[in-house]
């Protein structure tokens, strides 16, 4: 394992004991948030990440038909973050490939804010949420479908989610290169080319597919799965 001087205090965050609850899921974020330099394309991901949590967060208990497998959720994902975060700065051989347009790219200059927040969630999202339900459906002992409680929390996320990230958005996009994003349009056109709840929708329909493949055929799709997310990001990076 080799961690460069740069990243020791981020690396003892995501690879310190796992969080349990999402109020300990926030707290690794708002330490990641403290440590990261505004120079550092992973705070506007985490940053953007950790908006959109709290708005779930917030949300009442009663907006939810299952609160505990939604939190649950949010947990096992934001795990897969953190880790995903710590494999690539110790330099792990199982750093997943999609992570690397963000991780690789952290510091290059001429990316805007909004960039580097949507390639993370796109990382996040295409790679690990699918992951991320079948584990907390395996901790929850159950197979939600579509007419699953579960699956209506899920959805009121999406709609949640498609109404919070222009806000979120609008809040990253501060400063000179954050402005030039908006004045150019650019915000709006990456996410015409990547769209959350598209995206969401795409990870429970790959969750589904996964639970019923196993062995060569599902090393593949989860491979296939990988590099295409990590082509979408590098695009997301370049998009002017």
């Amino acid at each position: 394992m080799t961690v460069s001087a740069a990243d020791q205090a981020l690396y003892q965050i995501v690879s310190g004991p796992e969080a349990t609850t999402v109020d300990e899921v926030l707290g690794k974020m708002h330490q990641i948030d403290g440590i990261l330099a505004d120079n550092d394309g992973l705070k506007w991901f985490n940053r953007l990440y950790m908006m959109v949590t709290t708005e779930v967060d917030l949300r009442p208990a009663a907006t939810w038909k299952d609160a505990i497998w939604l939190d649950k959720l949010d947990v096992v994902f934001a795990g897969l973050y953190f880790k995903a975060v710590a494999s690539f700065v110790s330099q792990s051989a199982d750093a997943p490939n999609a992570w690397d347009a963000l991780m690789e790219s952290r510091f290059r200059g001429g990316i805007d804010r909004i960039q580097f927040a949507l390639a993370g969630m796109n990382a996040h999202i295409n790679h690990d949420l699918a992951l991320a339900l079948i584990e907390t459906n395996r901790l929850s002992s159950i197979n939600p479908n579509r007419l699953s409680p579960q699956y209506v929390d899920y959805e009121v996320v999406n709609q949640l989610l498609n109404d919070v990230m222009p806000r979120a958005l609008d809040v990253l996009a501060s400063g000179v290169l954050g402005q030039l994003a908006q004045d150019t349009g650019k915000a709006g056109r990456i996410l015409a080319f990547w769209n959350i709840v598209k995206a969401r929708e795409l990870a429970w329909q790959f969750s589904d597919h996964l639970r019923q493949v196993n062995g060569l055929q599902r090393q593949i799709g989860l491979a296939t799965q990988d590099q295409v997310t990590g082509v979408l990001g590098r695009a997301i990076l370049v998009c002017a």
